[in-house]
């Protein structure tokens, strides 16, 4: 059995230059559109999953102080993101410790630029917040989710959820 413990460490890069300074990163929330359904033969209103279509996806960065890798994020345009992540996991049969490889892949565009706060000997915590155009996650390598709304894309396990519709609509 695997225990998934903690993050270990990560990095985040953009044209395979690394971005020193960052605290954190709060990943994207998927939330699936839904549509209320109510009618003849429904108890009441039921809630209809469009399977594969999210609300728009955003992600933040924080930063310890003012870098100029965060004001480059800050730059209006498509920014390629790749964030490295090393994960420590427990095999309880075999006694030993591991670390995870998980990759995110972001394509995003700056929505909002937190200049942070200025005080003596402390950190800024400025911050980031951008829109998502693009999500893949890798686990060792393998490829296990992307969300490309843009290409009707939303592929999770090796299932692709959109083909039927891709196909439906001739693309």
């Amino acid at each position: 059995m695997k225990i998934q413990e903690t993050v270990i460490n990560f990095a985040v890069y953009e044209d395979k230059t690394e971005f020193m300074g960052i605290a954190s990163v709060q990943l994207p929330d998927l939330t699936a559109l839904s549509q209320q359904i109510s009618g003849a033969g429904i108890a009441g209103n039921i809630e209809a999953i469009i399977p594969g279509h999210f609300e728009a996806m955003t992600c933040t960065i924080n930063f310890r102080t003012t870098t100029t890798a965060a004001l480059k994020l800050s730059e209006p345009r498509r920014h390629n993101l790749d964030i490295r992540v090393a994960n420590q996991v427990e095999d309880t049969v075999a006694g030993k410790v591991a670390a995870q490889s998980v990759k995110h892949v972001l394509v995003v565009l700056p929505k909002k630029d937190g200049g942070g706060t200025l005080a003596p000997a402390s950190a800024a915590d400025a911050s980031g917040e951008y829109a998502v155009r693009y999500w893949a996650t890798y686990v060792d390598g393998q490829k296990i989710r992307e969300i490309d709304p843009m290409n009707s894309i939303c592929i999770i396990n090796g299932v692709d959820y959109l083909a039927d519709v891709r196909k439906a609509l001739g693309k």
